[in-house]
């Protein structure tokens, strides 16, 4: 019984995330885009899609792995959102340089743009102070905090930019998708918060 419980529940996340890939590949505005335009926007829909895996893993909250070894995942699946992110980038720039640049600068006319270029910078932030944490020697105390900061702007940065944006996904699936997305993180940063004060009761 425990079994189905847990390949339920896998299903149900596995199912969270491909549904709004596939009515994203289904969604009739393809037919009139270049395959590295389509590249680029599925690489986006997939970098949402691992900003819920990643609190998912860091929360522990999936039946069968243990916690620590969902913890240990928790980077790579870092890697790859950085990944996702610049082949996103990469490939609107290919597509139309003009509209890039003017996103970088916060010039673009489309608001959405902004959201998506401060989620872009947070996570490259988070990247590069993954990759320097042990040259920088940052405490403990200082890393969860600036990675803490860092994800709420990824995550709010990202959901605003997805849900503005009239394209490819599907309204609903993108919705819900976006809502489990500051579920997810609201989550783990209430376990984060209380799990921090309970071990200063402890020391005190």
């Amino acid at each position: 019984m425990r079994l189905v419980w847990v390949a339920l529940i896998w299903a149900a996340f596995a199912a969270t995330i491909a549904v709004p890939i596939a009515a994203a590949a289904a969604s009739p505005l393809l037919a009139f885009r270049d395959p590295v335009y389509i590249t680029a926007g599925f690489a986006g829909i997939i970098a949402l899609c691992l900003l819920l895996v990643q609190p998912v893993l860091i929360g522990g909250y999936l039946p069968g792995p243990s916690a620590h070894r969902a913890r240990r995942v928790h980077p790579l699946v870092g890697g790859v959102l950085v990944a996702a992110v610049i082949i996103h980038v990469g490939g609107l720039w290919v597509t139309s340089p003009p509209d890039v640049i003017d996103a970088l600068l916060f010039a673009s006319p489309t608001p959405f743009s902004a959201w998506g270029v401060i989620a872009m910078w947070a996570i490259f932030a988070v990247a590069l102070l993954a990759a320097l944490r042990r040259r920088l020697r940052l405490r403990p105390r200082t890393w969860r905090i600036s990675h803490t900061f860092l994800a709420v702007v990824i995550v709010l940065g990202s959901v605003v930019h997805g849900i503005q944006i009239e394209g490819t996904m599907e309204t609903f699936s993108k919705t819900a998708l976006c809502a489990l997305v500051l579920v997810a993180t609201m989550k783990v940063l209430a376990d984060l918060w209380v799990g921090s004060r309970r071990r200063t009761s402890r020391a005190n």
